[in-house]
C-alpha cells in the first residue's frame, strides 16, 4: 500500500514539473525571466503542448472505459462475447472496433484490460486496429476533410478494415499467449468479486481507472515529447522533396503520419491539404497507417507489450498498408 501511495506520488509530482517547466516556456517573454530561448525550443514547445491537449481527453475516456472492463466485465463475460474459432474472434473484434469510437491515444489502456480479461491477442489487436481507423467519427470526419468525398471515406474503411483483418490474422499466427509484460500481467491477475455493492465497484472502477491514467499518462507525455521533438528538428522540406516516385511518396506520407503522431478524428484534416502534391495512394498510407500504429502510440505499447511484439506488429502494419496499397494503387 505504501509502496502504491509513494508511486502516485511520484506520478503526480513528476505531472507537477513538467506543467510548471511549459508553463514557464509558455509565458517567459510575459514574465520576463532572465533567459533567451531559441525560436525551435519554443515550437517544440507549441507542438508537444498540442499533442497533448489533443491527445489527454480521449486517454481519459479510455482510462475510465479501462476500469468499466476491470470491475464490471468478468471473464465468463469475455467467453461468452469472443467465438472460440480463431478467424470468427477476428472479424467479430474488427467489427466491434468499427463501430467503437476511440482515438488510438486511449485504445492501449482498454486492450491492456480486456487482455487481462482472457480475449485472445488476436482479437485484440483487431479491436485495436479497427476502433481508431474506421470508427463513425473518424469516417464522418473523412467524408468532410476532403469535400464530402464518399470515395475517400470508402476507401479509407474498407481498405483499413482489410489490413486490420491481414495484420490480426497474422498475429495469431505468430503469436501465443497475451504478450503482456510480466509485471503487467502480476497487476492484472486479480480478479474483482461480484458480491460488493454497485457504490463500491463504481468507487473501484474510478481508483483503477486514476491508477490506469498514471501508469500511461507519463508514457504520453515522453510519446509526445519524442514526436515533437522529431517534427521540430527533422528537415520535413527534404523529407517531403524526396517523395517524388509512387512508392517513395507513400512512404513519405506513412513516415509523416508515424512522426505528427495526429489524432485519427482530425488526421484527415492534415491530409487532405497534401492532396495537391501527392496521389491518393499516398493519402491513403496517411489515413490508414497513423491511427493504427504511430510515435507516441508506440511509446506507450512499449509500455504494456514486450518490445518483440510490438516491433514485430508494427513491421507488419508497415508492411501490409504499404504492399496492399501499392497492389490497388491503379484502382484507387
Amino acid at each position: 500500500m505504501i509502496r502504491i501511495l509513494r508511486s502516485n506520488i511520484i506520478d503526480i509530482t513528476g505531472f507537477f514539473m513538467i506543467g510548471l517547466a511549459l508553463l514557464l516556456l509558455s509565458f517567459s517573454t510575459e514574465f520576463k525571466l532572465p533567459l533567451t530561448l531559441p525560436s525551435s525550443l519554443l515550437n517544440l514547445n507549441t507542438i508537444f503542448l498540442s499533442i497533448l491537449i489533443e491527445a489527454l481527453p480521449f486517454v481519459l475516456i479510455g482510462v475510465l472505459i479501462a476500469g468499466f472492463i476491470q470491475i464490471f466485465v468478468t471473464e465468463d463475460h469475455i467467453q461468452r462475447w469472443i467465438p472460440k474459432n480463431r478467424v470468427m474472434a477476428v472479424i467479430v473484434s474488427c467489427i466491434v472496433g468499427a463501430l467503437f469510437p476511440a482515438c488510438e491515444c486511449g485504445i492501449v489502456p482498454i486492450v491492456r484490460r480486456l487482455i487481462a480479461k482472457g480475449v485472445p491477442i488476436h482479437a485484440a489487436i483487431g479491436f485495436m486496429l479497427t476502433g481508431p481507423l474506421i470508427n463513425p467519427v473518424v469516417i464522418a470526419s473523412t467524408y468532410m476533410a476532403f469535400g464530402n468525398s464518399v470515395k475517400m471515406a470508402g476507401l479509407r474503411m474498407g481498405l483499413g478494415f482489410l489490413i486490420a483483418l491481414l495484420v490480426a490474422f497474422s498475429v495469431s499466427r505468430l503469436f501465443k499467449g497475451n504478450q503482456l509484460k510480466a509485471a503487467i500481467q502480476s497487476q492484472s491477475s486479480h480478479s474483482q468479486t461480484k458480491q460488493q455493492s454497485f457504490t463500491n465497484r463504481f468507487w473501484s472502477m474510478l481508483t483503477h481507472s486514476i491508477d490506469e491514467f498514471f501508469d500511461m499518462g507519463k508514457y504520453l507525455v515522453i510519446g509526445a515529447f519524442i514526436a515533437a521533438s522529431v517534427q521540430t528538428y527533422m528537415p520535413a522540406k527534404a523529407l517531403l522533396e524526396t517523395g517524388s516516385g509512387p512508392a517513395s511518396s507513400l512512404l513519405v506520407m506513412m513516415g509523416m503520419a508515424y512522426i505528427l503522431s495526429l489524432c485519427s478524428e482530425a488526421d484527415a484534416f492534415i491530409g487532405a491539404s497534401f492532396s495537391s502534391i501527392f496521389p491518393s495512394t499516398s493519402i491513403l498510407g496517411f489515413l490508414i497507417f497513423g491511427p493504427m500504429m504511430d510515435l507516441k502510440n508506440t511509446i506507450m505499447m512499449l509500455s504494456v507489450f514486450r518490445m518483440r511484439f510490438v516491433m514485430v506488429v508494427l513491421a507488419l502494419i508497415i508492411s501490409m498498408v504499404f504492399f496492399t496499397l501499392m497492389l490497388l494503387q491503379n484502382f484507387i
